[in-house]
């Protein structure tokens, strides 16, 4: 098997320029017979990273075989956030693959609704396309994530995702198993694998065991630890979206209610002062009366709204502008602080208050302040010597506290979920989305609202005028 290097004066140790002369290679040699190999870069999870960039961008579809679960965790955070979500890391024990599965529709299903500046490239497009082209098999994975019954999902789901990163052992039960090209990372390609071979790159030399993946009913504390170690993974991706999408929503409000909210308010009290006096013209008259009544209220709710998002855009940074190393350092510290893996209420009180600050510090995109979170509870757990202190941070808590932080955990991913889904189905997150797609037409919805506002308020004090004449 042909085994090719890359030079030191030509790509050093950098991860992009290393998959891009793989998948250079893997390209112009498709000839091959046989499969082509590469020795192991000194990063070798982010040259992974890096090529299933490459794929997406080039439209090809990609299988990623490891030998077992241990490097999904690193190779899950070394994925570029724009395209995590087109990617399917699915681990081997069925109970860590349902959490996985679950999350990553979830995101998925966040990302397709948001249609943000990442999701307007060519790999987001494509994966429009094939959403649409599987559209029952997508809204069947979508119940199911809702459902939350813990049953195993639609079985062709793979078909959904371009990227698939899993074991050997998560493979063979996979029943859509081709892809246009086929990565074995210090494994060999298994009986089961169907890929053409000019279509198939090794890396590195085979790994020695694979580590076995399933766990008895007998082991269930393992079985805890690594329900807990997947649930925190995709937990942290799930707060990292749910902590982007209120930053945009928040911004939006803001600028809606310094643009419009304030012609409405002024707007609807007009429409109730026009109907207070046909009130009192007609007072005999029911439906008169109720709609003076109506829009008496419709101006109340106008009007406080105005003031208390006013008061709130005092407080709130001015514009929510994230960048990937702030977005990347906020799902860091959510993964290693989240509350729901507190050991008892002290511990859980003071992880909720850095969360709560990294939460500000991310809004405001001040990587400085997200830094100082980090940096507090490393120094936590340099200091820890006495019993609880260590405790907080062990591997292994007791049973009953494992439990507990499981079941915390399960239930935060249906609270981020169910949030998720309230906002997207708002008639606010709707405004929202329709102003983003005519600003990408070069208008400005919220400005023509204003207008119209302006020209309809122009024309409630002529009538009023006319009724005071």
């Amino acid at each position: 098997m042909p085994v090719f290097s890359i030079s030191r004066t030509a790509a050093a140790d950098d991860p992009a320029r290393i998959a891009a002369a793989w998948f250079a290679r893997l390209s112009s040699l498709s000839l091959l017979t046989m499969p082509h190999e590469e020795a192991m870069p000194e990063r070798p999870l982010a040259v992974l990273a890096a090529f299933v960039a490459i794929a997406l961008t080039e439209g090809r579809t990609l299988l990623i075989l490891v030998p077992d679960d241990d490097p999904l965790p690193e190779l899950s955070n070394a994925l570029d956030l724009p395209i995590r979500p087109l990617c399917l890391v699915m681990p081997a024990a069925d109970f860590a693959a349902r959490i996985a599965l679950r999350a990553t529709v979830s995101l998925l299903k966040s990302r397709i609704a948001r249609e943000g500046e990442d999701e307007q490239t060519a790999a987001w497009r494509r994966q429009r396309e094939r959403l649409a082209a599987n559209a029952e098999l997508w809204r069947d994975a979508q119940a199911w994530t809702t459902d939350n019954d813990r049953s195993d999902g639609p079985v062709a789901v793979a078909e959904l995702f371009p990227v698939r990163i899993l074991p050997l052992a998560a493979y063979r039960a996979l029943q859509h198993k081709t892809a246009d090209i086929t990565l074995l990372y210090r494994c060999d390609a298994p009986p089961e694998l169907i890929a053409p071979v000019a279509s198939l790159l090794r890396i590195g030399s085979r790994a020695e065991i694979p580590r076995q993946c399933s766990v008895t009913l007998a082991d269930e504390d393992v079985r805890l630890i690594q329900e807990r170690a997947q649930l925190t993974q995709d937990i942290a991706d799930l707060e990292l979206e749910l902590a982007t999408v209120q930053g945009e929503v928040g911004e939006f409000m803001r600028d809606y209610y310094a643009r419009v909210g304030s012609l409405m308010a002024e707007h609807d009290a007009l429409q109730a002062q026009l109907a207070r006096e046909a009130a009192q013209r007609e007072p005999e008259s029911p439906q008169v009366r109720s709609q003076a009544q109506q829009k008496q209220r419709q101006a109340e709710q106008s009007a406080q709204e105005s003031r208390r998002f006013s008061e709130a855009a005092a407080e709130e940074a001015p514009a929510f502008r994230p960048n990937q190393d702030i977005k990347r350092l906020f799902r860091q510290i959510a993964q290693q602080i989240h509350p729901d893996r507190a050991i008892d209420d002290a511990d859980r009180t003071w992880r909720t208050q850095l969360m709560s600050e990294a939460n500000r510090a991310y809004r405001h995109g001040d990587e400085g302040a997200l830094r100082e979170v980090a940096a507090l509870w490393e120094e936590a757990r340099g200091e820890g010597s006495d019993a609880t202190a260590t405790a907080m941070f062990t591997a292994q808590p007791p049973p009953s506290v494992l439990r507990r932080q499981v079941e915390r955990l399960r239930g935060r991913l249906g609270e981020i979920e169910r949030e998720l889904h309230r906002l997207f189905g708002s008639r606010l997150y709707e405004l929202f989305i329709a102003a983003r797609q005519a600003r990408r037409q070069s208008r400005d919805l919220l400005g023509e609202m204003a207008d119209q506002l302006t020209a309809s308020i122009a024309q409630l004090n002529q009538s009023c005028r006319t009724e005071a004449a």
